[in-house]
Parts: C-alpha cells; sequence; structure tokens
C-alpha cells in the first residue's frame, strides 16, 4: 500500500457519499460518472473492502463506508478551505516587492510616488534599490525593475511607460564665455560632462530632428560620472555641457538657471520602462506594484 492517502478518491467518495449518486456527485465535481466510480473502485481495492451496496434500484453504505464516510466529508471540507485560503492569501496584495530603479528617477519620481502606493497596499513592503547599473533581475531575485534607455534583454516582460527626451544643457555663463555648439562636431571643442553609462558608449551621438542625419562625436571634459544628478551642480557653475533627460533638468531649465542648446539634433531617443521576471502567473503584489506605476508614469 502506498505511503501517501489517495486524497481525490476520498474526496470522491465523499462527495458520492453526500449525493447518494455517482451521478449527482460527479455533476457537483465537474467530472464523469466514469472518473468518480473508478476513483470510489480504486479506493475500495486499496481498502480492500466495499464501501456501497450497489443496485439497480438504490445505493446505500456498507458498515465500513458509514465510518469512512464522515473522515472522508472531513477531509473534503479541509481541502476546500485550504484552497480557499490559498487563493485568497494570492489574490490579496500583500508581502515584499523588490524593486530596481536609476538613481535620479528614484529619487525625483519614484520616492515621491511612493507614499501614495504604500498608503493604498498597507500589506506591501517595498525593498527598493537605487543604481543607475543595470541589474540582473533573475540573478538578484528583482520582482520588477524602472529601467530608462534601450532594452537588450529580450526574455524579459516589460511594459513602455513614458518616452524621455533628453537635452544637451548648460548655464547661460558657460555659453555666454564658450559659445554655442550648433552642431554635434562643435563639441569638441567644449567642456563636456560625460555619463558612465551613455548609451553607445563611443561617444555622444545625435540625430537631426528634420532629415535624420547621425553624427557621432567623441567628447572630453572635467568630470565623468556613473550618476547625472551630480553632474547638475557644476553645470550650474559654468563649468560646462552635457546630455541631460528632461526630467532631471526640467525645473533649472524652467528658471533659466540652465538653458537647452543644439535644438536641431537630439540624442536618440529613451524610454521609460517597467521590466519584470518572465515568470507567469505575476504574484498580485507585483501586480499591483506594476499597475500603480505604469499609471503613475504613462502620465
Amino acid at each position: 500500500m502506498s505511503k501517501l492517502p489517495d486524497v481525490e478518491a476520498l474526496a470522491l467518495f465523499a462527495k458520492v457519499a453526500e449525493a447518494g449518486s455517482f451521478s449527482a456527485a460527479a455533476e457537483d465535481a465537474g467530472l464523469s460518472k466514469a472518473t468518480v466510480s473508478k476513483a470510489v473502485g480504486r479506493l475500495e481495492t486499496r481498502l480492500g473492502t466495499a464501501l456501497f451496496h450497489r443496485t439497480s434500484r438504490r445505493l446505500s453504505l456498507t458498515e465500513t463506508g458509514v465510518v469512512l464516510a464522515a473522515r472522508a466529508a472531513r477531509i473534503l471540507a479541509e481541502g476546500e478551505a485550504a484552497e480557499a485560503e490559498a487563493a485568497a492569501e494570492a489574490a490579496a496584495p500583500r508581502g515584499r516587492v523588490k524593486l530596481a530603479a536609476p538613481m535620479s528617477f528614484g529619487l525625483r519620481h519614484l520616492g515621491p510616488a511612493l507614499p501614495e502606493f504604500l498608503q493604498r497596499y498597507p500589506d506591501i513592503s517595498v525593498d527598493l534599490q537605487l543604481s543607475d547599473q543595470t541589474v540582473d533581475l533573475i540573478a538578484g531575485g528583482f520582482d520588477a525593475a524602472l529601467r530608462i534607455g534601450a532594452l537588450v534583454d529580450s526574455s524579459l516582460r516589460a511594459r513602455r511607460l513614458a518616452d524621455v527626451p533628453r537635452l544637451t544643457v548648460g548655464a547661460p555663463a558657460y555659453f555666454e564665455k564658450h559659445g554655442r555648439p550648433e552642431h554635434p562636431r562643435d563639441l569638441k571643442r567644449h567642456a563636456c560632462l560625460d555619463y558612465a553609462y551613455m548609451p553607445g558608449g563611443a561617444g555622444w551621438r545625435y540625430v537631426h530632428r528634420v532629415d535624420g542625419r547621425e553624427e557621432t562625436v567623441k567628447v572630453s571634459g572635467p568630470l565623468v560620472s556613473n550618476n547625472t544628478d551630480v553632474q547638475v551642480p557644476t553645470l550650474l557653475a559654468g563649468l560646462g555641457v552635457a546630455i541631460a533627460p528632461e526630467f532631471l533638468v526640467a525645473d533649472e531649465l524652467a528658471d533659466g538657471r540652465l538653458v537647452a542648446v543644439m535644438t536641431d539634433w537630439s540624442p536618440p531617443p529613451i524610454a521609460l520602462h517597467l521590466v519584470t521576471p518572465p515568470s507567469t502567473p505575476r504574484p498580485s503584489k507585483v501586480t499591483a506594484l506594476v499597475d500603480f506605476l505604469a499609471k503613475r508614469f504613462a502620465a
């Protein structure tokens, strides 16, 4: 005899005992009558005794069947309760979500958005890790990540949230002293603040907004960093020019402390994506965060 009980057969036996017929039990379980009959027969063979008296007109429990029916009913009820509880647990958004995001975007936009999410879902906690370096979601155990730029891992599930315009910017005092670049080639004679994770890596790439011409120029300057936020004070000090995402310098552009130049040329377009591992189905806690961030940042 197998060490594990035949729970399925016990559950179907309980349904037959309760319903008083194989047909009614099969309909209630959503199975064929033959499947239910085989399961009960399998249980009788396993136990070495009959559980029902069968006649053409009547189905009744044997003495052993009466004893077993009460316990089988409890097993069925416990199984149904356990499944219902597990389903409710899976449906209710709760637990920890591990999220990765770029540093500057995380500080300026994701951080201010999180209080609303945490108030809306008090049973969810967020483990947020900010870095401009692309993390491995699978190896790092991340549930989701916000990414700005071109996506390279096609195995991930990606949701495009918004375009991220990038501008060539500097302080008015810098351009008064050094002149305004009109063409990407002009940047060779300017102090350029470079970003270590610049897409492409071989130089600053531009596309002409009208005719689509492309130019790539190698630049040099007093500062290279792996985070664009730290370049802003140097820009404001009038010490150079940089390519910056619009969300990072919007306030400085609005009040005139920085200005955009070479507006006929733009770096290749990038976008904000929300990516998750390819596993399905997605846990409800992750779905809650994904849907919240998608709605928040798509605007």
